[in-house]
């Protein structure tokens, strides 16, 4: 048995989604180590709401990542085994740098918060979109954004997450991400969807928020994994400190590559991959790239005890 461990990210956020956890002490104690760095309290947000806050991108962010974090530490006090190897999608990969002891808990949060804050300044409201094209083949789809792109004199669409089989996210200017819609639609896409958000996310349009992520990292000390990370940008495992701040850069104006990641798990003989932090998209999307692997989502106390008995 080889055991892999996924974090997610934006998108698997809702109001009450700990309160399956609320009973395990490391949970409480994870929110309330982040309300302290934040100066914020994290935990009447992810109970009470609003949706409204919860769902805004400076909020979003450091609350999955304390999540996370929090159900990781009371998959250790419940007695889990350690994982072998460790992804996080998107945001997530935060989570997997503190799993792997590379950024201590505190910084990752500040490095989250600046992350959001970023991304959110580096697109005006209303300029960027994103949507998911269902149902058609990744170089249909790189190819039609391409010449969008190369058309357009200051507008860019660009594949952003490659999220599972036939579900590929794709972001950039608003005008050409409803131009790539129509043309993807006539190319065959059984559905084309946009996505209720403000930022396009990992395309070139976050270039701003790289340039000062970079400078955020300077100052940032990162240790060595003690768990391997493949990162999301390709889907490789980094041990130097300067080289995972670079990947990390990277991230925000590169691809997600989801399906490559799940598909280098089964291809270095893991078993089992265990979806850690509230909500189950990730093993979702898992199950349709890789279904012979074994598929467990941590989504409250009971599911941890479970997964933890199935797995000795």
């Amino acid at each position: 048995m080889k055991l892999a461990f996924v974090f997610p990210g934006q998108g698997s956020q809702s109001v009450g989604m700990m309160s399956g956890y609320s009973d395990l002490s490391e949970v409480q104690q994870t929110f309330a180590e982040a309300s302290e760095v934040l100066h914020q309290d994290l935990w009447s947000l992810v109970c009470t709401g609003p949706a409204d806050d919860l769902n805004q991108t400076v909020n979003t962010q450091p609350l999955m990542l304390t999540a996370g974090v929090a159900v990781y530490r009371a998959w250790q006090s419940l007695g889990g085994n350690a994982p072998a190897i460790l992804a996080g999608h998107s945001l997530g990969e935060y989570t997997a740098l503190v799993v792997s002891e590379v950024l201590s808990f505190r910084d990752a949060l500040e490095l989250v918060r600046f992350r959001a804050q970023s991304m959110q300044q580096a697109v005006p409201e209303g300029v960027g979109a994103m949507a998911a094209i269902l149902g058609l083949e990744e170089n249909i789809i790189s190819t039609v954004c391409a010449d969008i792109t190369g058309q357009a004199k200051d507008e860019v669409v660009e594949v952003a997450n490659l999220n599972s089989i036939g579900q590929i996210v794709i972001a950039g200017h608003r005008h050409a991400v409803q131009k790539a819609i129509a043309i993807l639609q006539s190319h065959g896409a059984k559905r084309a969807i946009m996505l209720p958000v403000s930022i396009p996310s990992h395309c070139s349009l976050m270039q701003p928020a790289a340039n000062n992520m970079q400078q955020q990292l300077a100052q940032k000390t990162l240790n060595i994994p003690k768990l391997p990370i493949l990162h999301n940008a390709d889907v490789t495992s980094r041990i130097d400190a300067a080289s995972i701040k670079d990947i990390l850069i990277q991230q925000l104006v590169s691809p997600v590559r989801w399906i490559d990641t799940i598909r280098a798990f089964a291809n270095q003989e893991v078993t089992h991959i265990v979806e850690c932090g509230p909500g189950r998209v990730l093993m979702g999307l898992n199950k349709r790239i890789e279904p012979k692997l074994q598929h467990l989502s941590l989504f409250d106390r009971q599911s941890i005890e479970q997964a933890i008995n199935l797995l000795q």
